[in-house]
């Protein structure tokens, strides 16, 4: 996928107003909750959004991108301006995928069992580099998702803190879609509580340092409850693709 040579004015405009908005907001929300701007790391998932565009966001200040599909990935990967941006992988994963990305990727959010964690590390030895993860958490139960239930987290993490070439660097989590504000902020404090549990065991290669929740419609109620990375698409690239 390369990048176009004619991009949509508006498109453009509308990239850099939805920026300095998204970024007005995580202000706003980081000194309501007694932090500070740069204590959040807005990261954007661009899924299905043109290189030629991502590339302009970059140029606006965003500094981490994800990706949510390894061929998507792999597809944009050469074009990406990766000098002013670190690039994530965060949709579902699947081992035998990983060796796809593992030396193309800074981190990898989506990670919820041990044979993932058992191929990260194989495939790190391999290339002598360590894969910074978050474990993901499936915090509403939901059989349609991915994710380590609640209970099971601290047995995985005790299993990931034992693998060579990978570092457990937080958690991750995609909730229930719900209209009410009070139910999703219920989720987002849970995974707050969990993640700040796990970071007072103390286990060996398990550093706590990144709680990723929150998306286009729910990131301000994530950083309110404790989120410091929010996963953000469509508020920023809009809902469709301008050719």
């Amino acid at each position: 996928m390369q990048e176009k040579l004619s991009l949509n004015p508006q498109k453009l405009n509308d990239i850099e107003y939805n920026y300095r908005t998204i970024e007005e907001n995580i202000s706003r929300c980081a000194l309501a909750d007694g932090r500070k701007r740069e204590d959040i790391i807005f990261l954007s998932a661009t899924k299905t959004v043109d290189v030629a565009y991502i590339n302009y966001a970059i140029s606006l200040g965003l500094s981490y991108i994800g990706e949510n599909k390894v061929q998507e990935l792999l597809s944009k990967y050469e074009h990406y301006d990766l000098a002013h941006s670190s690039l994530h992988f965060i949709g579902h994963m699947q081992s035998n995928k990983i060796r796809q990305i593992v030396d193309k990727v800074d981190m990898i959010q989506s990670i919820d069992n041990i044979r993932l964690i058992q191929e990260l590390s194989r495939q790190g030895k391999k290339r002598q580099k360590t894969m910074d993860i978050l474990l993901e958490v499936n915090i509403g139960r939901e059989e349609s998702k991915s994710g380590v239930f609640p209970e099971q987290l601290e047995e995985l993490c005790y299993e990931a803190s034992q693998a060579e070439y990978v570092k457990v660097r937080g958690l991750m989590t995609i909730p229930p879609i719900c209209e009410d504000s009070q139910k999703i902020s219920a989720y987002f404090s849970q995974m707050h509580k969990l993640f700040v549990d796990i970071k007072g065991k103390n286990m060996d290669n398990i550093d706590m340092t990144y709680l990723s929740m929150g998306m286009s419609s729910d990131y301000e109620e994530a950083i309110r409850c404790g989120a410091n990375m929010v996963r953000i698409g469509s508020s920023l690239f809009g809902e469709r693709i301008y050719k």
